[in-house]
């Protein structure tokens, strides 16, 4: 049943990223913030047959912690599922993703017109300087910044290096962070064609002054509080394995 509900699962998303792709571009006209409700429209029905479909149901924990103005999100990457259910979860956002995933046909029209901030990562100190100004700009339009400061997902259980990317935009814009713990790589793991059913918990964390302190104490201390946290998050992928 697993692998039938994959199928089904990316046939129909991949249905759905063609139609959305269409109704993306005709929304060029429009402001930013209805541009991003109308091909946001796309995560949610993706989400939802994730759901329906893969039987990948979520909580969130801690949605009490987002700050009332525009933040910078720095949030675990273990999985494609948090790339497609955070921007439906939290308020408006501008992802930071390397550029090439523009080019990729569909998808990457989509996500070309909700202003994110698209680097190469293969030119560090270009692509810091690039996240600093663009950020900045986000965040004066209205926009929170949403960062995986792994930089590419993660297996379970294994961490990242974490870029110091997010951690120098706050520091230089003045902008609260808000961490982010999630255990979907347990279920949609990195590169796998299976999605397993159960739940997965997105646990968001207290906000983050960063006011006094240097772009590497802060990226120290929000990776601490993201593993730290991912070590009470409950592993449902052995579970309902067996399912």
């Amino acid at each position: 049943m697993v692998v039938l509900r994959s199928v089904v699962f990316l046939l129909l998303q991949s249905i759905l990223t063609v139609i959305f792709a269409f109704f993306a571009l005709l929304t060029f006209p429009f402001p930013l913030f209805t541009r991003y409700r109308v091909i946001t429209g796309w995560n949610r029905a993706v989400v939802w047959l994730a759901r329906w479909v893969c039987g990948i149901r979520y909580q969130v924990l801690g949605m009490e912690n987002l700050p009332a103005v525009p933040a910078i999100v720095m949030a675990k990457h273990q999985s494609a599922w948090e790339t497609i259910a955070l921007p439906i979860l939290l308020p408006p956002m501008a992802v930071v993703l390397k550029r090439e995933l523009l080019r990729i046909p569909f998808f990457g029209w989509g996500m070309a017109m909700l202003a994110p901030i698209a680097i190469n990562r293969g030119d560090g100190r270009a692509a810091l300087k690039q996240i600093a100004e663009q950020g900045k700009q986000r965040l004066a339009d209205g926009l929170g910044v949403l960062i995986f400061p792994e930089g590419t997902r993660v297996v379970s259980g294994q961490v990242g290096k974490y870029g110091i990317g997010g951690a120098w935009l706050a520091t230089h814009a003045g902008s609260l962070v808000v961490p982010v713990a999630h255990n979907a790589g347990e279920l949609w793991s990195k590169n796998a064609f299976l999605k397993r059913p159960g739940l997965i918990t997105v646990s968001i964390g207290p906000v983050i002054d960063p006011a006094g302190m240097k772009p590497d104490a802060l990226n120290q201390r929000v990776q601490s509080w993201i593993e730290s946290e991912m070590t009470h998050l409950p592993r449902y992928a052995q579970a309902s394995a067996k399912q």
